[in-house]
């Protein structure tokens, strides 16, 4: 049974206290370190090949320009890298320069260019306003939807913790946050992941602000460009992949780190296309992490970076029909219709939001234990734990008479890492009832359709999308017998709502299952029948539960045609 989520007082009331405000008040040197941090890494891999470096990093820029253009891309994008590529094909004794100065004179503009896009920054006044908005903003929704009455919008007695759940080791991760650097890794679903976490840290956890990865695209819209440049977000364009462009922003992400600036960022890459919860986590930035706490013990710091996993569960993903469709494409080569992403348009955002609310439908943040960046766990002083007995992590980084760097060594520890915290959200996953009856209901259909393939089930007319209510409610009641095995495990987090009689958990699933959808995965028409309007829809909400062995054991029925359609 979850606990009732509670509120704290923030740690650090003084916003020119924070890590993050110190930081960017130093923002010209940290773009001087980001820079010669880079340089060595490029200098150290292609020393010997820098021509090659920068001609491939020509080519790769040059045809992002062409065939990618964003909105958010400077203006003269085009002219630059026509620049580059006449300053590259100039002689080698041009000006007495050498042609290996000029390479590096090349290499260290373009990073300093990259350097300057990654990093944003932090206004305490656009932060307080922020913060009074979004505050304002929300609790007037929540009442506005709650009501439905205009005289409700100025209401005070629904609160946003209402809907807005935090839970699991926030008291721990406060504790440690006194003497660490804290990186938050959460799952990814939706766009609105940062604005509502970041709201939940400062509003309800009650933390110092972190800085945090937002992509290039979400500042092709003036007003979130405007917030994030303010807000401590860092930019990330990945459909830059050169070299160049990722070691700036590793370095970018190590230095802010060893500063001891907070940091979140979304392990998984991207929003989860398929629904499923992360399991395949990049290693770039986690990676960062381990190179930050080697850097700290080499300046002879004690400051320790910790690892704290967050799941975020929705009963309803904005972009749900946008993100399956492309997952789709991707993994069965099909012509689907590609859907919009609704996430691009404010007005979609605000009625999702009050859609949201209007069905009393929750978003719970679980907070995961935290962990060292070698995934061991931590006692509340903040020490490492294995086998129950402290260790000394300084000695993983230890060769011969000191700490030294052994890239071969770290990215083994990054994949070991990574391993961990994939193990962490799917421990501490909370199942909430949308999802339980969207995995019984997809479980059901794809039992009685055993000689058809996923594709072909989405192919087949939508008549065909009926469910017995009586077999729907003892799919429920087996999965929920096998869910709480689980939990009894530790390996999954049962919610309360999912713990109710199998038939309430019908009818409340249904309910909040997909409520922002104009076609419904899962719904009950006029004459009683239950039906699916988009089975891709039940499929991204069903996915939410696939790895923990909940498939088998399902019967063969007989389905219903829907006459009502």
């Amino acid at each position: 049974m979850l606990t009732k989520p509670q509120e704290y007082k923030h740690i650090l009331p003084d916003l020119q206290d924070w890590p993050i405000y110190n930081l960017h008040q130093d923002r010209e040197r940290f773009v001087e370190e980001i820079i010669r941090l880079t340089e060595e890494r490029l200098e150290e891999k292609f020393g010997s090949d820098r021509a090659g470096l920068i001609a491939k990093t020509l080519y790769m820029e040059r045809n992002r320009v062409r065939e990618e253009p964003w909105k958010a891309d400077p203006a003269n994008e085009d002219n630059y890298w026509r620049h580059i590529k006449t300053v590259l094909k100039r002689s080698s004794q041009q000006n007495g320069i050498s042609q290996t100065e000029r390479e590096r004179e090349i290499i260290h503009n373009i990073v300093n260019r990259y350097a300057e896009e990654i990093v944003g920054g932090f206004r305490i006044k656009t932060f307080l306003f922020a913060r009074r908005f979004l505050n304002l903003f929300f609790n007037r929704l929540l009442n506005a939807a709650a009501g439905r009455l205009q005289k409700r919008i100025w209401g005070r007695e629904h609160q946003l913790s209402e809907r807005l759940r935090v839970y699991g080791s926030v008291q721990k991760m406060r504790k440690l946050f006194e003497k660490s650097t804290v990186v938050i890794v959460p799952t990814h679903s939706s766009n609105l992941d940062s604005i509502l976490i970041g709201f939940a840290i400062d509003r309800i956890v009650g933390l110092p602000g972190f800085i945090y990865g937002a992509g290039l695209n979400l500042y092709d819209s003036e007003f979130f460009s405007y917030f994030m440049n303010r807000l401590g977000a860092y930019r990330v364009d990945r459909r830059k992949k050169n070299p160049i462009y990722l070691e700036s922003l590793k370095s970018m992400s190590a230095i802010a780190l060893q500063r001891g600036v907070n940091s979140i960022f979304f392990p998984g890459g991207t929003r989860s296309r398929s629904g499923v919860i992360e399991q395949r986590l990049k290693l770039g930035l986690m990676g960062t992490a381990i190179e930050a706490q080697r850097t700290l013990y080499a300046q002879g710091s004690d400051q320790k970076i910790i690892i704290v996993p967050l799941v975020l569960n929705y009963h309803c993903v904005l972009e749900a029909d946008y993100l399956i469709d492309q997952h789709l494409k991707r993994t069965g080569k099909e012509k689907y219709f590609r859907s919009k992403d609704d996430f691009k348009k404010l007005r979609n955002i605000l009625r999702f939001l009050w859609r949201l609310f209007d069905a009393k439908s929750d978003i719970l943040l679980n907070f995961a234990e935290p962990m060292d960046v070698f995934g061991n766990t931590l006692d509340d002083d903040g020490n490492s734990l294995k086998n129950g007995k402290i260790i000394d992590i300084k000695e993983y980084f230890m060769g011969d008479n000191d700490v030294e760097r052994n890239v071969q060594r770290e990215q083994i520890y990054t994949r070991l890492l990574s391993e961990h915290i994939a193990q962490s959200y799917k421990a501490n996953n909370i199942v909430l009832s949308s999802q339980l009856v969207a995995f019984a209901a997809y479980r059901y259909f794809v039992a009685n359709n055993s000689g058809l393939d996923l594709y072909d089930l989405i192919s087949l007319p939508t008549d065909e999308f009926v469910f017995d209510e009586a077999d729907l409610v003892d799919y429920i009641a087996r999965i929920q017998k096998k869910l709480l095995k689980l939990e009894n495990d530790k390996k999954i987090i049962l919610g309360n709502n999912a713990q109710l009689d199998p038939k309430e958990v019908l009818e409340l699933g249904m309910a909040k299952l997909g409520v922002f959808h104009p076609l419904k995965p899962l719904m009950r028409n006029k004459d009683g029948t239950i039906v699916s309007e988009s089975f891709k829809l039940l499929l991204f909400y069903h996915n939410r539960l696939t790895g923990y062995g909940l498939e088998s054991g399902f019967r063969k029925l007989k389905v219903k045609k829907n006459t009502n359609t």
